[in-house]
């Protein structure tokens, strides 16, 4: 059996290889085959089904107040599935960020950073990329989310 410390150590490699290659290689080939065209949050995504079929229920805890969440994540896989529920959806936003630059001719090193803010930070990476992409657009492209 595969331990939650070497899932972990093997997603966030996946994860972070995923993040330099479209920091540094964003209109090669294989970051729009493998990253721009969602495998790699689906392969996260499939792992965390996986989890969250065999270890659902495993640890104490609810959703309905903080203390109950706290609860759900003292079990290493229930841990290890939140940390993938994030990689795999920060990813998404990422590789749609990257995308959605490449669209509206948004100059790579501006978008650099809000890559990295949203490997780091999540939210704030794509409120950097919406400010970013609003002054560089000069417009709030509802229709183009």
């Amino acid at each position: 059996m595969v331990t939650p410390e070497a899932l972990f150590k093997y997603a966030s490699t996946i994860a972070m290889a995923s993040w330099i290659v479209m920091a540094i290689a964003p209109r090669w080939q294989w970051t729009r085959k493998i990253i721009l065209s969602g495998v790699i949050p689906l392969l996260l995504g499939g792992l965390y089904l996986v989890l969250i079929v065999n270890h659902f229920g495993e640890s104490e805890g609810d959703f309905s107040s903080l203390q109950g969440v706290m609860r759900l994540f003292t079990n290493p896989f229930a841990v290890l599935a939140g940390w993938i529920h994030y990689l795999a959806f920060d990813m998404f936003i990422g590789a749609w960020m990257l995308s959605n630059s490449q669209k509206n001719n948004i100059h790579h090193l501006l978008v650099v950073p809000c890559l990295f803010f949203t490997f780091m930070f999540g939210p704030i990476g794509l409120l950097l990329y919406f400010l970013v992409r609003a002054i560089r657009t000069k417009t709030l492209q509802h229709e183009n989310f």
